[in-house]
């Protein structure tokens, strides 16, 4: 029988891909397993991970949990803000299918609301395809900036710039503003970016004291049965943010990161044509990624990773 250190190392080595509990309807996304409840949503994060909307073969251990737990703390942070979806839960409040060791901090219960077709992205520096458009037009989505500006510089303030929501292995398309206000309407697309400027501001300076910049993030927002809008799916994670440390933060060169960009400059070094299928992570690359992810939590949270 495995002691309790040897369970503990390899947890660290063994990726969650899929779940699949009888007896409840399931739909997956690039990274998350959502099952119906009754009257509820169950979202389970898995440790797939996903780079330019494609789905590598193997995952980061661990991975979904940090997205979880972090999720949480932000949803807990950010509710003075906007209402979200969390319904507080431990383990033992599920049904008894769940109730087990490999869904233990990986699920969040929420409320069900109706997704928005827009995905609510905002900027504060100057990186990845912004800096390329920038680069080409001295606009980042149509939105002009002054000239002069150097890579992964801090914007003079942060701008929204929504997204279309993209099927599983498609990508996600940057829309202009008044796009947005075509598709949910001029009062939600302006509610929208307030309250998504609002989210970020908020998160990049909380982050910034304790040595994560938030360069760039994306939120989504539901409507609830009562048409309440509310903050849902993931908050301010490595996943759906580009983290920076601070300490090593310099302008005018790509910067380290803590999230999944580390994935990213990996599959660019060796060419990958962003289409399907994914070459399969080198174990180094998983457990350096492994360790990016949990370093976020650490220094968001100011708490060892539970799962350490």
């Amino acid at each position: 029988m495995l002691g309790l250190d040897q369970k503990t190392e390899l947890m660290k080595t063994i990726a969650l891909l899929t779940t699949d509990v009888p007896g409840f309807p399931k739909r997956s996304g690039k990274v998350r397993d959502l099952y119906e409840l009754p009257s509820q949503l169950l979202i389970i994060a898995t440790d797939r991970i996903s780079a330019f909307d494609v789905v590598m073969p193997n995952g980061i251990p661990d991975k979904g949990r940090v997205l979880t737990q972090l999720s949480l703390f932000w949803f807990n942070k950010l509710r003075a803000v906007v209402a979200n979806h969390i319904i507080p839960a431990e383990l033992n409040d599920l049904p008894a299918s769940f109730r087990n060791d490999q869904f233990d901090g990986r699920f969040m219960l929420c409320t069900r609301a109706k997704p928005l077709p827009i995905e609510c992205v905002v900027r504060g520096y100057l990186a990845g395809s912004g800096w390329k458009e920038y680069q080409a037009n001295g606009t980042i989505c149509g939105i002009e900036l002054p000239a002069g500006l150097t890579q992964c510089q801090e914007l003079p303030e942060p701008i929204f710039t929504p997204a279309t929501k993209a099927d599983l292995g498609s990508h996600d398309e940057n829309i202009s503003f008044e796009q947005a206000v075509e598709i949910v309407g001029l009062d939600m697309a302006q509610t929208l970016r307030r309250i998504s400027l609002e989210l970020y501001s908020a998160g990049h300076h909380y982050a910034r004291d304790r040595g994560v910049i938030i360069a760039d993030t994306k939120f989504e927002f539901g409507v609830d049965d009562s048409g309440q809008l509310l903050l849902i799916d993931e908050v301010l994670t490595p996943d759906s943010s580009r983290f920076w440390p601070t300490e090593k933060y310099q302008i005018g060169r790509d910067q380290e990161s803590f999230d999944k960009q580390f994935v990213r400059n990996y599959l660019e070094q060796i060419e990958f044509d962003k289409t399907p299928p994914a070459p399969v992570l080198p174990r180094d690359i998983v457990q350096a990624t492994r360790e990016k992810y949990v370093e976020a939590y650490t220094l968001l949270t100011g708490q060892q990773f539970p799962w350490q």
